[in-house]
């Protein structure tokens, strides 16, 4: 520092700040010494406030306007240092001017998934994020318990707490909420509402206020959106049997155009046999059983599995495979196995299937 500087830096006549960034919070006036003048001029700008604070202790607050240093406007100062008729020379004390305006755009979000309870799918795991609003709600407070010695004190600082406090209630704020989780994406103002009242609490002890918190994003786990989007699928099909039946049919003409697909007809075979059977087990499940004084049960056989082209397909029902068998895609020399078999078998060497190649067609003619 020059000399001009030096003796300049030690008479200040106006203690001011112009911000030039967009996250600084605080930021305390550099001077020679820490002196100041008496009758020096405080400028405060709307949207700011100014603090002085004496070898440690806060004392006075300025509010937006220009004021004129002296005794009669520091009280606290002045009794602070042992001012009883004022003061002539310069004096010694450290300024902040405080930011009040709104910082916006800060993030918070859930670093790994939380778990919630939800009355319709029990504990289930999401993720979410959005943004808030902040701003300094009582200065004192925030000099004293958040900013410190801190020459020049921002955002960045301090965000990083702000979301943890606001991820760590966003677990009660879901289950205060009573919102089914399938209905929380509809309900993201009210959630934000919600979150923004139960944090403000915690943001008193930093001398902050929560402006505006918003939810902009809640997010299942994949596996359970898969399941969500196959539970709205099947829905949209309706009758499962009659779905069935029609991709059946539909595969087994496309098959009679491609002698190749017989894998795929026999897959679908299976699907149509699979709605067939659960069909029958709920119809099943409706008839009166032995408690009710109804017949018990028809014991079923056990299903086969049957080789197509080196693949495994199946299994199959006794209904299944008579009717593959009908359409010549089994036949004697197809290698077939189930539940207590050893090995795989040719199924005309299956006594449980010597009926059903009774009256079959015939193996197609080679070509």
């Amino acid at each position: 520092m020059g000399l001009w500087d030096k003796i300049k830096g030690e008479f200040i006549d106006i203690i001011e700040w112009l911000d030039d960034t967009n996250n600084t919070m605080v930021y305390r006036f550099e001077r020679y010494q820490n002196e100041i003048k008496n009758g020096a001029k405080l400028v405060v700008r709307e949207s700011q406030n100014a603090a002085f604070v004496n070898e440690g202790q806060l004392a006075d607050i300025f509010g937006p306007g220009t004021h004129t240093l002296t005794t009669a406007n520091l009280p606290i100062l002045a009794t602070l240092k042992g001012w009883k008729y004022g003061f002539n020379s310069p004096f010694k004390a450290e300024a902040y001017f405080v930011s009040m305006r709104a910082f916006t755009d800060l993030k918070w979000g859930t670093k790994n998934p939380i778990i919630v309870r939800d009355k319709e799918y029990g504990a289930i795991r999401l993720r979410t994020f959005g943004t808030y609003v902040i701003r300094v709600k009582d200065v004192a407070t925030f000099l004293k318990n958040i900013v410190g010695t801190d020459h020049r004190f921002s955002t960045d600082e301090i965000t990083e707490d702000l979301r943890n406090q606001i991820v760590a209630s966003v677990s009660d704020a879901i289950a205060e909420s009573g919102i089914p989780v399938l209905d929380m994406a509809a309900n993201q103002l009210e959630l934000g509402d919600l979150l923004k009242k139960k944090i403000q609490p915690e943001f008193d002890g930093y001398g902050l206020e929560i402006v505006k918190l918003r939810v902009e994003n809640i997010s299942l786990p994949p596996e359970v959106e898969q399941f969500l989007d196959k539970g709205s699928s099947m829905r949209m099909v309706g009758d499962l049997d009659r779905f069935t039946k029609f991709q059946v049919a539909n595969s087994m003409e496309k098959a009679a155009q491609n002698p190749g697909a017989a894998g795929s007809v026999l897959g679908m075979g299976l699907g149509y046999a699979m709605g067939g059977a659960m069909g029958g087990a709920v119809q099943g499940a409706a008839q009166p059983g032995p408690a009710a004084g109804g017949p018990p049960p028809i014991p079923q056989a056990a299903p086969f599995f049957v080789a197509v082209s080196g693949q495994q397909t199946g299994p199959f029902d006794h209904a299944a495979l008579k009717l593959h068998a009908q359409t010549g895609k089994l036949s004697p020399a197809s290698l077939v196995w189930r539940q207590g078999m050893g090995t795989w078998t040719k199924a005309g060497e299956v006594p449980e299937l010597a009926e059903i190649f009774a009256g079959a067609a015939p193996p197609p003619i080679p070509q």
